[in-house]
């Protein structure tokens, strides 16, 4: 019987690993293709001429929730790769601060709701996540961006406050909120598809909660258009 239920279980692990990596490259395309379709969108507002919104970690994030740090690790680094070959004209350093800015999001959400599935954690991560990306992404442009970008290093330590840490913050708000709109119905689509296991019971929902969860997330998702707009424009 014992030799029955180790097959059983093998298989069973067989079987998820095969569904994880379909769906890991399935989140890896539809990022390039938000990522391309978000800096084509938003092309008009770059910040500073160079800083540009980009959606991507949504579906990072996404993959985070349900597979761990690990997948919004790797999922990062081949979408930036890929990004960096094909669109981008910053080259590997691009490549590096991409996978920076993700990671340093992104692993902390991820991490902080695998320990703890629930809507609250979710959001504790998220923004923790935010806040640290935010103070990483300074730090780094500080340290790389006058490569790629050509710029005197004091001018971009003139930067950081007044440039660097708005559009880090609003483009945390902008992701962070539209994870918490999208990522139930996602879930629940991918759950139809056998690409990802059933709930344990650990996440609760209700009727009520999912609405509380989608206009919060539309307001904060309106928000953070609105300062990217306001950024746009004045810097």
């Amino acid at each position: 019987m014992s030799e029955l239920s180790s097959t059983a279980h093998t298989r069973s692990k067989s079987a998820f690993d095969v569904r994880t990596i379909a769906c890991t490259g399935m989140l890896c395309a539809v990022a390039y293709v938000v990522m391309y379709l978000s800096k084509t969108i938003f092309a008009g507002m770059a910040v500073a001429g160079f800083l540009k919104f980009d959606l991507k970690d949504v579906v990072i994030a996404i993959g985070g929730f349900i597979f761990g740090p690990l997948n919004v690790l790797c999922v990062s680094a081949i979408v930036s790769l890929i990004e960096m070959i094909t669109v981008s004209s910053t080259g590997p350093w691009g490549l590096l601060m991409n996978i920076i800015s993700t990671c340093s999001f992104l692993c902390p959400a991820a991490y902080l709701y695998k320990k703890r599935r629930s809507f609250q954690w979710a959001v504790l991560g998220l923004c923790i996540g935010g806040v640290f990306m935010t103070a990483t992404m300074m730090l780094w442009n500080y340290l790389v961006t006058p490569i790629y970008q050509g710029m005197p290093r004091a001018a971009i330590a003139e930067m950081l406050v007044p440039v660097f840490l708005p559009f880090n913050l609003t483009k945390g708000l902008m992701n962070g909120a539209l994870t918490m709109f999208l990522y139930k119905p996602v879930v629940v689509a991918l759950r139809r598809a056998r690409l990802v296991p059933e709930s344990t019971g650990t996440e609760q929902s209700s009727k009520s909660r999912n609405i509380a969860i989608s206009v919060v997330a539309l307001f904060l998702a309106a928000t953070a258009v609105f300062l990217g707009l306001v950024l746009a424009k004045v810097i």
